[in-house]
């Protein structure tokens, strides 16, 4: 006779549900160390009873097998997240995309290009943000001219109160130091003296200026006159400076 189907479900015997369970284990196990032998794979088994005992099968130890399980799902994990980050990114970027192209096509129609595709409507609204557009620029363009045409007027105000200044210091000054009614003349006067030409004619020694003698005679008796000295020292400061011309004229010939 074969073996009855027995239907999958919890034993509700005690005693029965112990048997099976060790008879069952049993052949877990021995199933686990054939596929590790014939199919020269890694296998390991953990088994808990309903009582809490403990019973285990590896084929090359179970803490190799659990460390280099654990590697396989932390790795499994970090891929999934890798590949989760980059569909996010890829999405991120085809977004990024598609919103560059819409800029690119607003700008394009702002320019009056590419206008093919727009109904009317659309048209009305591209001409009223254009009138928008251009009334900013106005007013920012107005709003520009005041401000320079107000600083100007500050400026101005500023040359004209430092120019009110300069006039005021100025009038001060001359307040401090007033005019003087005597003029200073730039230059003093000399009297024009004229040069004695000296020449020998014939061995006998001639002056030529005969006015110079007698301004310098004038201006002896004038100087004189001014100094208060008496006439005979005039008279003597002459016979000096005749003799002493007399020298020079003698030592002169006698150099020719």
């Amino acid at each position: 006779m074969g073996r009855g189907k027995i239907e999958i479900k919890r034993i509700e015997n005690a005693n029965s549900r112990q048997v099976t369970f060790s008879k069952r284990r049993t052949g877990l196990l021995k199933k686990a160390q054939e596929l590790a032998i014939l199919c020269d794979a890694e296998v390991a088994v953990i088994i808990f009873s309903n009582t809490g005992k403990l019973f285990e099968f590896s084929s090359s130890g179970m803490k190799r097998t659990l460390s280099r399980y654990n590697k396989c799902t932390d790795s499994s994990e970090v891929a999934i997240v890798e590949c989760k980050a980059e569909k996010e990114d890829s999405k991120m970027v085809e977004a990024l995309k598609d919103e560059i192209a819409k800029l690119e096509r607003k700008q394009l129609r702002l320019l009056g290009k590419d206008l093919t595709g727009l109904c009317i409507k659309e048209l009305q609204h591209l001409e009223q943000q254009l009138n928008q557009g251009l009334l900013a620029v106005k007013e920012r363009k107005e709003e520009l001219l005041m401000d320079q045409l107000e600083q100007s007027r500050v400026q101005e105000q500023r040359a004209m109160l430092e120019n009110e200044t300069l006039r005021r210091q100025i009038e001060e000054l001359r307040c401090l130091f007033p005019v003087t009614e005597r003029v200073v003349p730039s230059y003093l006067h000399y009297p024009h003296v004229e040069r004695k030409n000296v020449y020998v004619d014939n061995g006998v020694v001639k002056c030529t200026s005969l006015a110079s003698n007698c301004e310098n005679e004038r201006g002896d008796s004038d100087t004189a006159l001014h100094l208060g000295l008496p006439t005979d020292v005039s008279h003597k400061r002459k016979a000096t400076e005749r003799e002493t011309f007399s020298n020079e004229s003698e030592s002169q010939v006698a150099l020719l």
